[in-house]
């Protein structure tokens, strides 16, 4: 049998080359910055599609380098993981306890139709073409608005109906 000599830097592995305090600053910057953006960009119409998948992995790429500033361990990427893991945590919990906040994070539904009328305002506000909201009726087992008495788009995107009795 073959053994390979494999050298391991341990020390590179696992000792940070820049500090921690940093890498948490960093992190903290680029997440809360690419949080008010997402906050202000329109909600889909309960989609997420390749272009949505291109648009955070792009995102991803490009904050990465303001991020972590070329780090090299093992506990620097670990940092900056839970960095972002914990402001993830905090807004969340923010919006749980202050309500006063919790239109900001999570933004109010949005009512679409009302008693079988499409409020073309609000689907504009939202870039939802009449056509994508009749899909995601049909989706739901409504044929057409004037069977709907309220439908809303949720602050996940997603399009909640409540049919005429």
């Amino acid at each position: 049998m073959l053994f390979l000599a494999v050298a391991i830097d341990w020390h590179a592995m696992f000792i940070p080359s820049i500090s921690l305090v940093e890498i948490f600053l960093r992190g903290t910057c680029i997440y809360l910055t690419i949080f008010v953006v997402f906050r202000l960009l329109p909600r889909e119409a309960a989609s997420f599609g390749i272009s949505d998948l291109l648009v955070v992995v792009l995102i991803a790429d490009a904050a990465q380098n303001a991020m972590a500033s070329e780090y090299k361990s093992i506990t620097e990427g670990l940092v900056l993981v839970l960095t972002i893991v914990f402001w993830d945590f905090l807004i969340d919990w923010l919006g749980e306890q202050y309500p006063a906040i919790r239109p900001w994070l999570r933004p109010p539904p949005l009512l679409l139709i009302d008693n079988g009328r499409i409020i073309q305002k609000n689907l504009h506000r939202e870039m939802i073409t009449a056509d994508e909201l009749l899909g995601q009726l049909r989706e739901q087992g409504v044929e057409s608005a004037d069977q709907v008495k309220t439908c809303y788009v949720e602050s996940d995107g997603r399009i909640s109906v409540i049919k005429k009795t």
